[in-house]
């Protein structure tokens, strides 16, 4: 003879004064945010069109560049 467990159902906690069940709502910026890799190859491309034209920079400079085009900014 099989024996089955019943299945317990959790009931949703209230968590607002008025007993009514809230739920967390999770926010965000909609903002495409470019990891630390993509920003890299991003600005060794800059570095490399910059130093074939001739012009002076840096590298932090090209990092920022890098930064605001990734991100449309």
């Amino acid at each position: 003879m099989k024996t089955t467990k019943a299945k317990t159902v959790s009931k949703p906690k209230k968590t607002s004064d008025t007993g009514k069940t809230v739920k967390k709502k999770k926010v965000t910026t909609g903002k495409y945010v470019p990891d630390e890799e993509e920003i890299r190859e991003k600005a060794r491309e800059i570095y490399y069109e910059r130093i074939s034209r001739g012009e002076h920079g840096t590298p932090e400079s090209d990092w920022r560049e890098a930064e605001e085009l990734l991100k449309g900014s």
